[in-house]
């Protein structure tokens, strides 16, 4: 499959100037486990042309159960890991990445890219990349998550819009203290929201 044919194909499910946009698109994703994993699979089918994947983690026996990865990848770092997978199911993806713990200090990592994902397990985390990339980058769209654990009904996972271009994907309440676990469905559904947002964002439908 040349990347002609690739684009060719995603034009038609798309259309030509929908796609463009996709494929002039970069995004980082910051944190690659349940939430991360999931979303950019979707983004790299749906044709987004730039991703750049920061996690400084490796794949664990204990990630299989909602994150995207094989057991033939256990013991790879997570960027390593999701590059590869990437790389078979939309391989002209063009996918950067960045094996490193996200701080304030490498936080110019995700200067060159238009949207930031926040899949992020911790609170003081998620807290800290929303601040500070709202802070420096104020041009740049961010979609976080909150509130994905347990087993309560797919329904209550919604899309809210904080400001100008603040997305925040997730029950908002959930949290994996009192839930107990996270569950592959409940995740991914929170993942296809990130998602969603990400390619509304691109093809400007800002609302929600």
């Amino acid at each position: 499959m040349t990347r002609e044919e690739w684009i060719t194909a995603l034009e038609s499910r798309h259309g030509k100037k929908l796609q463009e946009k996709f494929s002039a698109a970069s995004v980082a994703i910051c944190g690659l486990g349940g939430l991360g994993s999931n979303a950019a699979i979707s983004l790299a089918k749906s044709g987004v042309g730039k991703l750049r994947l920061i996690d400084f983690d490796k794949v664990d026996i204990a990630n299989l159960n909602r994150q995207q990865y094989a057991v033939s990848q256990l013991g790879m770092f997570k960027t390593e890991a999701m590059k590869q997978t990437i790389a078979k199911i939309a391989p002209y993806c063009n996918v950067i990445i960045d094996t490193i713990r996200m701080s304030r200090e490498n936080l110019p990592l995700i200067a060159d890219c238009d949207i930031v994902c926040e899949c992020f397990d911790n609170a003081e985390c998620k807290a800290m990349l929303v601040n500070e990339t709202s802070e420096n980058y104020p041009e740049k769209y961010i979609v976080a998550a909150s509130g994905m654990s347990g087993l309560h009904t797919g329904n209550t996972i919604l899309t809210r819009k904080l400001g100008k271009k603040l997305y925040i994907c997730g029950d908002g309440a959930s949290d994996v203290e009192t839930d107990v676990t996270l569950f592959a469905p409940r995740v991914m559904l929170c993942a296809a929201h990130q998602a969603n947002t990400v390619l509304r964002i691109i093809s400007e439908k800002f609302d929600v």
